[in-house]
């Protein structure tokens, strides 16, 4: 059985070769972490749509001679995850709450 990381190859591969840009090398990797950081941000249906608007960035990007194709695609996703990071809740430090006392401990003068 194949490992996750040879099924995405292939899998993007085949889509590369559909829709007639097999020559294009993505960076897997960096989508994926963008569509993970987006779905722990946001909400998991963001991840998707993150990575889609990006692609769909990139692509313009690329098709109107603004950048090469890897450069609007490293640009693409690097904005992309910048901006799904902005959107996580800020973190609470935790409150600090004193260690309760036994009632048989105040009675000792504890």
């Amino acid at each position: 059985m194949e490992n996750h990381d040879e099924l995405l190859q292939e899998w993007t591969q085949k889509l590369l070769e559909a829709f007639e840009i097999g020559d294009l090398d993505v960076d897997i990797h960096a989508v994926l972490n963008v569509a993970g950081v987006a779905a722990h941000s946001i909400v998991r249906p963001a991840a998707p749509l993150t990575t889609f608007v990006a692609g769909l960035a990139a692509g313009l990007a690329a098709g109107s001679g603004q950048a090469p194709e890897p450069v609007a695609m490293k640009a693409a996703l690097g904005l992309a995850k910048k901006l799904a990071a902005a959107q996580a809740p800020a973190v609470e430090a935790p409150a600090v709450e004193a260690p309760a006392v036994d009632a048989g401990e105040k009675s000792q003068g504890n």
